[in-house]
């Protein structure tokens, strides 16, 4: 049984929503699999972003994901060939992790017939990643609140037709490890206030384009960026280039290195020279992604029998 499939670039927190709120953006991860009946072992083809890659296919995370859900089904795990390519560049802030985990968990569910619900593909996939925001931004598309009660609950949300989503992505990447490991463990009760109402502003700005509630949210986030700004080069001379061109605001992407910057229509191209301009004075040269609509979210579909590879990097246990 062979199966395919297509997931989304996320980007997450959007400064005051951390660890809780993602957007998808059109950036693929596009993955197929072959069941081998003869052996237990994995198989993986890397291309595109994926080819530099060197770990051990059982450590890759499409392996990863794929035996996490197996798990979850009950179902042992199986021998597979996966053949993977990516256009989402891996360590800065666009869910490259998190688009592999699913990729995984999806094409186990696919070509095994686990009948995974996509609400149990964002449990598993967030238990491996640790966090829901990415994973469900993945798996749903558009925008997405995950919230943790009693289960993990992902909603869609709302999105003004009047915002552009700019993406500054630099040539180097930010180790996500060190970036959580740089946060603090507790907060002031003060701090945790603002940074409630700061989410908020969030939903809300997202779903009128209120530039104020906006500005708030993604200019003003007490949880993380704080923490984090400085392990980025030229953060601040970005972010403040996007503000100074008309942007809402702009914040990481993620843990970075990637700047997220969200705009009104008319002032999205302005915004954009402002982001690769700062960063170039800053040494970098960076590339601009530009998003006027979020992507869909990750897709199913059977697969054709893959007989080119090259140039790909091969993986074998």
């Amino acid at each position: 049984m062979n199966a395919r499939v297509r997931v989304p670039a996320t980007s997450s927190n959007l400064g005051a929503g951390f660890d809780c709120i993602g957007i998808a953006v059109d950036r693929w991860l596009t993955a197929s699999a072959t069941l081998r009946e003869r052996d237990s072992g994995v198989t993986i083809h890397r291309g595109g972003q994926l080819a530099a890659l060197t770990l051990p296919p059982e450590e890759d995370l499409l392996a990863v994901g794929f035996r996490a859900a197996c798990r979850a089904a009950g179902v042992e795990p199986v021998g597979v060939a996966i053949d993977a390519t990516s256009e989402i560049a891996v360590g800065r802030g666009l869910g490259s992790s998190a688009a592999a985990i699913v990729a995984g968990a999806l094409l186990a569910d696919a070509a095994l017939g686990l009948g995974l619900s996509r609400t149990s593909i964002v449990e598993i996939a967030a238990e491996v990643e640790g966090h829901s925001d990415n994973v469900a931004a993945a798996v749903y598309g558009g925008a997405v609140l995950s919230v943790r009660s009693t289960g993990l609950r992902s909603v869609a949300l709302a999105v003004s037709p009047d915002l552009v989503f700019l993406l500054a992505v630099p040539p180097f990447p930010s180790d996500t490890r060190r970036a959580r490991a740089a946060l603090p463990e507790v907060l002031p009760h003060a701090v945790a206030v603002l940074a409630a109402s700061r989410a908020a502003a969030l939903v809300q700005g997202l779903a009128t384009g209120d530039r104020e509630l906006l500005a708030a949210a993604l200019n003003d986030d007490v949880l993380h960026v704080p923490y984090r700004r400085a392990r980025i080069p030229g953060y601040d001379a970005v972010v403040a280039a996007a503000q100074a061109a008309g942007a809402y605001g702009a914040t990481l992407s993620g843990a970075g290195s990637a700047i997220l910057a969200i705009a009104p229509g008319e002032r999205a191209g302005t915004v954009g020279a402002a982001l690769l301009a700062a960063w170039r004075g800053a040494g970098v040269e960076a590339e601009l992604l530009r998003f006027a609509e979020l992507a869909e979210g990750a897709t199913i579909s059977d697969a054709a029998p893959t007989t080119h590879y090259a140039p790909r990097t091969i993986h074998q246990t």
